[in-house]
C-alpha cells in the first residue's frame, strides 16, 4: 500500500547495545565496522517503517567518529528518515554513549545512509514523502537535497551544473 506522505516521526527507531569484548579492538574501543553494522540495521528499520517495503542500502553518505566508544559502554542509536526522493530515502542516525553512573547520554557519532525501497524482484518502487514535524526534522529535511546532490555528483551520477541546490558552489 503506497501512501502519498508519512510523518518523519513514524520512522523513528531506537536500539541500545552493550559493547562486549568481541566488539572491540586491541585498545578496547568499539570496532568502527561493528558500529557501521549496528547503524545499517537501525537505519534499515527506519527506512522500512517509512515505506513498509523491503529496503536496500545504496550509500553510506557520512559517518562521523567523534569520540571513542569503550568496552562496557551502552550505545544508543536513534534513526529516522529525514527525506524521501521518489524511490530513495535519506536516513539520519545519532549515536549516544550512556554514562553508567549518571545515565546522561553523551553524543558520540552520527551517520547518514541512503536506502532504496524494492519490490520482490529487486526493482525500485516509489516511497511516501516524508513530512517533518519538528524544527530539527525540518532542518535535516531542508539539507537533504543538498546532501543528495553532492552524493550524486561525487559518484558521477550527476553533473555539477545540474545540481540546483549546489550551483553556487560550482559556478
Amino acid at each position: 500500500m503506497n501512501h502519498p506522505s508519512r510523518p518523519v516521526s513514524a520512522s523513528y527507531t531506537e536500539t541500545t547495545h552493550l559493547v562486549l569484548p568481541n566488539d572491540t579492538n586491541t585498545l578496547d574501543n568499539l570496532f568502527g565496522g561493528r558500529l557501521l553494522q549496528w547503524l545499517d540495521i537501525n537505519c534499515a528499520i527506519s527506512a522500512h517503517r517509512h515505506c513498509k517495503r523491503v529496503v536496500v542500502t545504496v550509500a553510506v553518505n557520512h559517518v562521523g567518529f567523534d569520540r571513542p566508544i569503550k568496552l562496557g559502554d551502552f550505545v544508543t542509536i536513534k534513526s529516522h528518515v529525514s527525506r524521501a526522493f521518489g524511490t530513495s530515502m535519506e536516513v539520519w542516525s545519532d549515536v549516544w554513549v550512556e554514562d553508567q553512573q549518571t545515565g546522561e547520554k553523551i553524543p558520540a557519532n552520527s551517520a547518514i545512509y541512503t536506502f532504496v525501497a524494492v519490490d520482490n524482484a529487486g526493482r525500485p518502487v516509489k516511497v511516501p514523502e516524508a513530512v517533518p514535524g519538528t524544527e530539527e526534522e525540518q532542518k535535516r529535511f531542508d539539507g537533504a537535497l543538498r546532501r543528495r546532490q553532492l552524493r550524486l555528483i561525487l559518484s558521477g551520477k550527476m553533473k555539477p551544473g545540474e545540481a540546483t541546490e549546489l550551483k553556487a558552489l560550482f559556478d
